[in-house]
C-alpha cells in the first residue's frame, strides 16, 4: 500500500537545537546556525518588514534560489531566478561533459525603485548574469547577459543613479554598467583596493574576496573574506566616504570560520550581520549576529564572537522551507514540483512525468550512462543537520537489462542503495563512492517489484554518517552494505543531497515509478 507521511513543521522547531542544552533562558529564542543546510553565498534585502535571501545552488535546475522570511531567522523558498542558466554541453551531462562545482555563484540581491534584481556569474556559461522582476515571490524574471564572468561581484545601485560591480580576489576593483545593465561601459574601470587583505596580515592563503557592497549614512562600506595559512577565514571591511576611495580597512571578524556576507537592518532600526561557516559534509550553513555602530564601524558579533543564541523571539524552524515531502499526487495536467527539488544539471522533460500515471514520478531512461553521476534527470534535495533521512519506493517492473535505480547521497563521494536488472533478474545492491572508484559494497536477490529504499544522515558533531536501509513492505527496514564516511569536497563544492535517479548501463527506454518522497528530521523511524 501507497505509503504517504506528510511534513509536519512542528518536528522541526528545535531541529537546530538538538546540539546544545536548552534552557529557560533559551528555549524561546533563535538559535545559531539559523539553518543547518547548505545555503552559501547569501545575500539579503530587505523592503518593508518582509526580507529576501539569494543563495548558490551552482549545478542545481532551477537555480539561484529565493527566499522569504519576516524573522532573519526562518526562511521558505519562493522563486528561482532562472529554470535553465545555459543550454550546454557541460549543464546537459553530454558528451561525457559535467559542471560539477561550477553552473552560478555567488548572487548578488538587490531592490531598487521597486525591482529586484539578482546576478550572478559563470564559468560554464561564461558571462555575468542579471535577472530582473517587479514580483520576487510569484513574477517572471526577465534575464540580461554580457561578457565577461565577473567573479564574485556586487551589483550596486548608488545614489546618483549610476550602477557598479564590484568585484576582485585581492586586487578589488569596479566597473560601471550600461544604464540598462547590457554590460560594462568601456573605460570605467577602477582600482579600489590594491591589497584588500592587508588588514589580516602578510599570511595569506586566500585573498580577498566575496565582494558586498553597502551605502550607510552616506559612506560606502565593503564587505569580503579572507583566509590566512594556517588559520580560518576572516571577515575584511572597507570603508570610504566616496564609493572610488580611499579606503581604510580593518579586520572585522575572526570566529570559527564563519565569514563571507552582508549586514542588514530591521524596520525597528537594529542591524544583524549574516555570515556562513564550512560545516563539513552538510554544507556550508548560514549564520546570524546582532551588530552595532561604534566610531562609523560596524562591530559584529558580541565580544567578537558570534552568538549561538540570539536574542530573537522565535524558534528555529531549520530546514523546513526549504526541504519538502513528497506524494507525488498532481491534477490532471500539473507536472509541476515544490521549490524544494531541483534537477541535478538541466533536466530533460521527455523523459519524466508526474502524469504518465497519476501518484508516482517516472523516471525514463534516454541513453547509455556508465555511472550516476553522468546520468541526467536525478532529482534531488539538501540533506541537512543535526540529523536528516530520506525515503521512497520504487517499482521497478519496467526496467530493461542494465538499468538502475535507486536513491543517492550526492556528492563527489557518494553512497546509493538501488535496484539493479541484469538479464530478467532483480538485486538490491549497495554502492560507495568513498574512495576514487565506485564500490559495490554488497548484492541481494529481489523477488518482487517494488522495494521500499532509505538514507540516513547524521551530522552530530560532524560525524558526517551516511547509512543505507531496504524494506520489502515499508515497515521493517534493514540496513545494507555499510556506512558512508562523507566528505565535502571541491570538485562539487555542494552540500549533499537526497537524490532519486535512474539511468540504463546497456540500452535505453525502460522506466521506474517513486511512489513517494519522505523527508524527516531523524535517522530513525
Amino acid at each position: 500500500m501507497k505509503r504517504t507521511i506528510y511534513w509536519v513543521l512542528a518536528v522541526m522547531l528545535f531541529t537546530a537545537c538538538k546540539s546544545m542544552p536548552v534552557t529557560e533562558s533559551n528555549s524561546h529564542k533563535a538559535v545559531n546556525p539559523i539553518i543547518w543546510a547548505d545555503v552559501p553565498d547569501m545575500s539579503i534585502v530587505r523592503v518593508d518588514d518582509t526580507y529576501y535571501m539569494a543563495s548558490t545552488t551552482m549545478h542545481m535546475s532551477p537555480g539561484l534560489p529565493i527566499m522569504k522570511s519576516k524573522d532573519l531567522v526562518n526562511w521558505e523558498l519562493v522563486s528561482y531566478a532562472y529554470n535553465v542558466l545555459v543550454d550546454n554541453d557541460k549543464m546537459g551531462l553530454n558528451n561525457g561533459e559535467r559542471a560539477y562545482g561550477n553552473g552560478s555563484w555567488a548572487p548578488s540581491l538587490r531592490h531598487h525603485n521597486g525591482v529586484f534584481y539578482a546576478s550572478t556569474f559563470s564559468a560554464t556559461s561564461g558571462k555575468t548574469h542579471i535577472f530582473k522582476t517587479t514580483d520576487i515571490e510569484n513574477g517572471t524574471w526577465e534575464e540580461i547577459s554580457f561578457r565577461p564572468s565577473i567573479h564574485d561581484h556586487s551589483l550596486f545601485f548608488d545614489d546618483d543613479g549610476k550602477v557598479y560591480l564590484i568585484a576582485g580576489v585581492g586586487r578589488i576593483t569596479m566597473v560601471e554598467l550600461e544604464e540598462d545593465l547590457s554590460g560594462v561601459k568601456a573605460g570605467t574601470e577602477k582600482l579600489l583596493i590594491e591589497n584588500a587583505s592587508a588588514p589580516a596580515g602578510d599570511n595569506i592563503m586566500l585573498p580577498a574576496e566575496g565582494s558586498q557592497m553597502f551605502k550607510v549614512h552616506g559612506k560606502y562600506y565593503l564587505f569580503n573574506i579572507t583566509w590566512v595559512r594556517g588559520g580560518m577565514r576572516k571577515v575584511i571591511i572597507h570603508r570610504a566616504d566616496q564609493i572610488t576611495g580611499p579606503y581604510e580597512g580593518k579586520l572585522a571578524l575572526r570566529d570559527r570560520g564563519i565569514a563571507q556576507g552582508g549586514i542588514i537592518d530591521t524596520p525597528e532600526g537594529n542591524w544583524f550581520a549574516y555570515m556562513f561557516r564550512d560545516f563539513g559534509s552538510v554544507g556550508r550553513i548560514p549564520y546570524l549576529m546582532p551588530m552595532k555602530w561604534q566610531d562609523g564601524w560596524p562591530v559584529l558579533g558580541v565580544d567578537g564572537v558570534v552568538p549561538d543564541t540570539l536574542d530573537i523571539a522565535v524558534k528555529n524552524i531549520n530546514a523546513a522551507g526549504i526541504v519538502a515531502s513528497d506524494d507525488f499526487e498532481r491534477e490532471q495536467g500539473d507536472n509541476s514540483l515544490p521549490l524544494a527539488w531541483q534537477w541535478n544539471h538541466n533536466p530533460v522533460n521527455e523523459y519524466w512525468s508526474l502524469q504518465e500515471r497519476s501518484g508516482y514520478l517516472r523516471l525514463k531512461t534516454s541513453r547509455v550512462d556508465a555511472d550516476v553521476l553522468q546520468a541526467r534527470n536525478t532529482l534531488t534535495q539538501r540533506t541537512f543537520g543535526p540529523e536528516s533521512a530520506a525515503s521512497t519506493v520504487v517499482e521497478v517492473s519496467n526496467m530493461k537489462d542494465g538499468d538502475f535505480a535507486g536513491m543517492i547521497a550526492l556528492q563527489r563521494r557518494y553512497g546509493l542503495v538501488g535496484v539493479s536488472r541484469d538479464g530478467n533478474s532483480s538485486s538490491i545492491i549497495m554502492v560507495t563512492n568513498e574512495s576514487e572508484e565506485p564500490r559495490e559494497v554488497v548484492r541481494i536477490e529481489l523477488n518482487q517489484d517494488k522495494v521500499y529504499l532509505k538514507i540516513a544522515c547524521d551530522f552530530n558533531n560532524r560525524a558526517d554518517k551516511a547509512y543505507f536501509y531496504y524494506s520489502l513492505d515499508g515497515e521493517v527496514w534493514t540496513e545494507i552494505g555499510e556506512s558512508l564516511q562523507m566528505a565535502y569536497t571541491l570538485p562539487h563544492f555542494m552540500g549533499y543531497r537526497f537524490g532519486l535517479f535512474n539511468y540504463a548501463t546497456k540500452s535505453a527506454g525502460g522506466y521506474v515509478d517513486f511512489g513517494y518522497f519522505d523527508i524527516s528530521d531523524n535517522t530513525v523511524e
